[in-house]
């Protein structure tokens, strides 16, 4: 497992530009992937005003999904995630604004 986490650290220091274009466009704002142990931990700010929709952009895009099969091999999705979804959503308990 060592390795591929590695390699994700890698592709992340040159994401593509497409890809950080696209982000953009779906209005995510403040994206970062936090790593501990072998769990990867998501946060980013939507200023959407439909999400679902943005995130369908986002996966119709042929750099992102170009993107995504290069990092796929390098996850596993968490047992607390829904049958057949990548990510699990984690519940806030505090957010100081």
């Amino acid at each position: 497992m060592h390795a591929l986490l590695d390699e994700y650290r890698e592709l992340h220091r040159a994401v593509p530009e497409p890809v950080l274009d696209r982000l953009r466009r779906c209005h995510i704002a403040d994206c970062s992937i936090h790593l501990l142990g072998d769990r990867l931990f998501a946060y980013f700010e939507y200023h959407g005003d439909d999400l679902a929709a943005d995130l369908a952009l986002m996966a119709a895009d042929e750099a992102t999904r170009e993107w995504w099969w290069r990092t796929a091999p390098c996850q596993t999705p968490v047992p607390e995630a829904a049958p057949g979804a990548w990510w699990a959503a984690a519940e806030e308990v505090f957010l100081m604004e």
